[in-house]
């Protein structure tokens, strides 16, 4: 255990986390996500586990030591429902609420189209499944800097 860090942070998390750098993206996953196949084509090349968790509590834990890039409006986004782009579900809203209360503000998460969400993950950095079974729980998040005068 690490004061102040999530246990939900495994060590491999942490080390993938640490490794990446500004303007590298990580996907979270829901459990239908094909997260093993997209997971062998990130920069990782593996896939990352969060087990037995919600995509909201991973995202908490993940935002509690995981800048968003402010110099972009993508930072944050989610894949949309097929049909119904505007539609938010219960745990795309789950997530938003912990990307503002990590970010201290409003930050809405963009939408992005279930294929060229694909295509953002196979770009990613890496690719963290949850135990989320809801549908349309995957989101991606652009690692942003810590000034150097952040504490």
């Amino acid at each position: 255990m690490l004061k102040g860090i999530s246990p939900l942070l495994n060590a491999d998390v942490l080390q993938a986390l640490r490794a990446m750098g500004h303007g590298d993206d990580l996907i979270i996953a829901d459990t239908n996500f094909p997260s093993d196949s997209i997971a062998r084509q990130t920069r990782l090349g593996k896939l990352l586990r969060i087990d037995n968790v919600t995509a909201a509590e991973a995202a908490a834990a993940v935002l509690s030591v995981y800048p968003l890039d402010t110099f972009v409006d993508d930072a944050a986004g989610r894949m949309e429902i097929v049909g119904s782009p505007d539609e938010i579900p219960p745990v795309q809203q789950e997530v938003q609420k912990e990307i503002d209360k990590a970010e201290g503000k409003s930050w809405p998460m963009i939408s992005v189209e279930r294929y060229a969400f694909y295509e953002r993950a196979k770009q990613a950095y890496c690719v963290i499944q949850t135990g989320e079974r809801r549908f349309y729980g995957c989101f991606a998040f652009r690692k942003g800097v810590v000034p150097p005068d952040a504490k």
